[in-house]
């Protein structure tokens, strides 16, 4: 019920896994982070995964990934009613390409889709150009999204 709760879910169905990734893309401040990654480390949603030197990575467990249909269908209801430019961010089918029905279904080829195989676009909405959205995992901006320019 905290609102960068499901920010931090948001951009962990995008692909952010560490901290510093979280920190950067939401501009949250570190405690108020940590303490938002305890909670869903608590409530089994995400687990901590250590990647290097004392560093963890922060994972969305089944339990996490099993709430792919309710953020989605917050973004799907949020386009509809604050998105007068468009959606800024489209969901589509990794499978054929098809962009995604509340459900999540494929618009395309009716597959019921997992987070697994979505793959997240630039929507019209970012004033950004269609385009996949990358996370980069590359050490000095890991966690931070690609493509275009600023997602402030």
């Amino acid at each position: 019920g905290e609102r960068w709760t499901l920010l931090i879910l948001r951009d962990a169905f995008l692909g952010v896994t560490r901290f510093d990734g979280f920190a950067r893309k939401l501009g949250i401040g570190e405690s108020v982070l940590a303490r938002r990654l305890a909670t869903l480390v608590d409530a089994g949603v995400m687990e901590r995964r250590p990647y290097r030197g004392g560093r963890f990575d922060y994972v969305l467990t089944d339990r996490g990934r099993d709430l792919f249909p309710v953020i989605h269908a917050l973004l799907v209801w949020g386009d509809a009613h604050f998105s007068p430019d468009g959606p800024p961010v489209l969901t589509r089918h990794r499978g054929c390409g098809g962009d995604l029905t509340p459900g999540p279904r494929c618009a395309v080829c009716g597959a019921e889709v997992g987070p697994e195989a979505v793959e997240w676009w630039w929507g019209p909405g970012s004033g950004r150009e269609p385009a996949p959205i990358r996370v980069s995992r590359a050490p000095a901006a890991a966690g931070s999204v690609e493509s275009g320019p600023s997602d402030r």
